[in-house]
């Protein structure tokens, strides 16, 4: 575990293994340690795996307000311009997914590869919209604790609550933990988020899309409607799975995960190539 301090915040992050850097992002209202075993597992394997907490999450300071993806976006490209990680591959999960196509928006010369899990391109509803400034302001009010027993059912899957309690009982932890005030400025900003379907076809750099079978926030006919916008992606369905595919069946998702790195084209022998050119 370690932290920085980089655009007025202090940033909490994991920064695992060596080689190749992948970066990771939490979804709602989670924090890194939702990364686990894809951590463990990829710095094990030859990857510099790098999971943020997110600004409201976690260890990262808490900022009331509104926190709009763009924030979230550029506080991730303070922290690896601190790190000095130039081209990286980026995946996310659910708000996540939604940070890593904010983030391809604004530097993709940047990104190597892309991971969408258990997430969705498309602008807010108005009533999406109200109803995430309304929990917004319940969480103020309650706190995390009622919305994360509420919502437990829907982030993991039957099977996982039946058959993988650690699972769960990690989930409905993280949930809880979670600063209500960062919680709730997360969510105004994915109130207000753009539209991202228009990108997905711009996109010029290989995708792995991730979906649960079971996945009740974003189901599987949204991860096939990015998977059909992006030209070079592939797509993944994760059987008996929720919201969490990579923590209710990490197995599954790292191979899946592992195949897609392992297609991507040598990251080394680009470099030396662009450092080639720039010399010449």
């Amino acid at each position: 575990m370690s932290s920085v301090f980089c655009r007025e915040i202090t940033v909490g992050y994991e920064d695992e293994g060596s080689g190749a850097p992948l970066v990771l992002v939490h979804g709602h209202p989670f924090d890194r340690s939702m990364w686990r075993p894809q951590t463990e597992h990829f710095s094990r394997a030859g990857w510099r795996v790098i999971a943020p907490d997110l600004r409201g999450y976690g260890e990262s300071t808490v900022v009331p307000g509104t926190t709009p993806l763009e924030t979230f976006a550029r506080d991730l490209l303070a922290l690896l311009d601190g790190l000095g990680i130039e081209r990286f591959v980026l995946g996310g999960l659910s708000m996540g997914g939604q940070i890593v196509m904010e983030c391809y928006r604004l530097f993709p010369e940047r990104i190597r590869g892309l991971v969408f899990a258990d997430t969705f391109a498309a602008a807010e509803t108005e009533e999406g919209r109200t109803a995430r400034r309304d929990m917004a302001a319940r969480l103020l009010r309650e706190g995390m604790a009622g919305y994360a027993q509420e919502v437990l059912g829907k982030m993991v899957s039957p099977h996982t609550l039946a058959h993988r309690p650690e699972v769960a009982a990690h989930v409905l932890a993280m949930m809880t933990a979670a600063p209500p005030e960062g919680a709730a400025a997360a969510l105004r900003g994915r109130a207000e988020r753009p539209d991202y379907t228009h990108l997905l076809s711009q996109i010029a750099v290989p995708a792995l899309v991730v979906v649960g079978t079971e996945d009740a926030y974003t189901p599987v006919s949204d991860a096939r409607d990015i998977h059909a916008r992006v030209p070079d992606a592939t797509l993944a369905v994760i059987e008996q799975t929720g919201h969490l595919p990579n923590l209710e069946r990490p197995d599954e998702f790292n191979t899946v995960l592992a195949e897609f790195l392992h297609s991507l084209p040598d990251s080394s022998l680009s470099d030396s190539a662009e450092t080639a050119t720039a010399s010449g």
